[in-house]
């Protein structure tokens, strides 16, 4: 099966560059598929470069603005075997170039949606995001096959009426379980933070939609001071690993409450070492497809105190809303658990996955009456 993948993410840890974690997972896709074929859209000011290992092919558009992204993928497309499916990241930007392309070659689509876009949060953040929504549902209604990550995402189309050709398929994403389980406590990173009796843990993107600010907030307002000899608060600190366009904000939040000694903003970074140091891990976005800190901090026994987002509920998180997360943390301070337990999650292993995601995508390619019999 050849599969040509179109996608967005531009991230210097992501698929555009060889060596990457991300990429390694594409390489193993591309085992199981036969042929894989990723065409990502990215600025020539990324630096990414065109490369290939065994069955994986990479290509980024190098465009010379984000208005050309389109029409360079499409021009990339027309040089590749013609693929016998055409899979998108997401129903958004993406997917309406994806569907273009399937359109034109001719192939089926196959749809992933990773983002609760239909949340009652998600529309009012923007422009942009009243505007996806309306290409989602132009997309999606075109799609072969639809994956989505969580049973949230699939209740949420189900319940907006969406005319679609394909029943979504709940495939949930992989996370290393494992890795985070075992990852051994960091001597230097747990010497930094001795002197907290409580380390509360944000693990995180500094972006609107992630609502750090209320970690801020909630920490100022609920966590118990006390007093090293030296008269400084010594008692909890708030720990913030992730980079993002909001962390000038959110230090100065934190300096207006006047928490800045207590709150640690660590830029972006391995989260395994933190989650072996973390006593609970907070999740305050106002929307989420799925949840991936969710599983990480749970499946290394860290409780996690949530907004009711992605698998919040079915993982296992202490769940809140935004206007009661301060009360939550204060009454998971006098008296929360002290250990996490991870529910329901169904993978045993990565190659699980990997097949499982391969069959998700090889069903867009058989007629559809076969489709509608055996979708889940």
């Amino acid at each position: 099966m050849r599969v040509l993948q179109i996608g967005s993410d531009r991230s210097k840890r992501g698929i555009l560059f060889s060596g990457t974690p991300a990429a390694s997972r594409q390489k193993a896709y591309a085992d199981k598929f036969g042929h894989l074929y990723i065409i990502g859209f990215s600025l020539k000011s990324d630096g990414a470069k065109s490369y290939s290992e065994g069955e994986l092919a990479v290509y980024p558009t190098n465009s010379v603005s984000r208005l050309s992204y389109g029409l360079d993928a499409y021009r990339i497309a027309r040089t590749l075997p013609r693929p016998d499916v055409v899979s998108v990241q997401d129903p958004f930007e993406s997917g309406l170039v994806a569907w273009f392309v399937a359109k034109r070659l001719r192939v089926p689509l196959h749809v992933q949606v990773h983002t609760d876009f239909l949340s009652p949060e998600y529309a009012p953040h923007s422009l942009r995001n009243r505007i996806r929504v309306i290409i989602a549902r132009f997309v999606l209604h075109r799609a072969s096959g639809i994956r989505v990550v969580s049973a949230r995402i699939k209740d949420s189309l189900q319940a907006a009426s969406y005319k679609l050709q394909a029943t979504p398929t709940i495939l949930p994403i992989f996370a290393d379980i494992e890795r985070f389980k075992n990852a051994p406590p960091d001597a230097a990173l747990e010497a930094r933070f001795v002197s907290f009796k409580s380390k509360l843990l944000v693990v995180a993107r500094l972006e609107p939609e992630k609502n750090v600010g209320l970690a801020v907030r909630a920490f100022a307002e609920s966590s118990p001071l006390g007093h090293s000899p030296t008269g400084e608060a010594k008692d909890s600190c708030l720990i913030i690993v992730g980079g993002g366009s909001e962390r000038a904000g959110l230090e100065a939040l934190a300096a207006r409450l006047g928490v800045s000694h207590r709150v640690f903003f660590e830029g972006e970074k391995d989260a395994a070492p933190y989650y072996a140091l973390a006593d609970i891990a907070l999740v305050t976005s106002r929307y989420e497809g799925y949840g991936l800190v969710i599983v990480e901090a749970l499946a290394r026994a860290v409780p996690v105190l949530s907004t009711d987002v992605g698998v919040a509920r079915e993982a296992g998180a202490i769940v809140t809303t935004e206007e009661k997360f301060a009360d939550a943390l204060l009454e998971w301070f006098k008296s929360g658990p002290r250990a996490g337990e991870l529910k329901d999650y169904p993978y045993k292993s990565f190659d699980e996955y990997v097949g499982a995601y391969r069959d998700n995508v090889a069903a867009c390619c058989v007629p559809s009456e076969k489709r509608h019999n055996t979708a889940q």
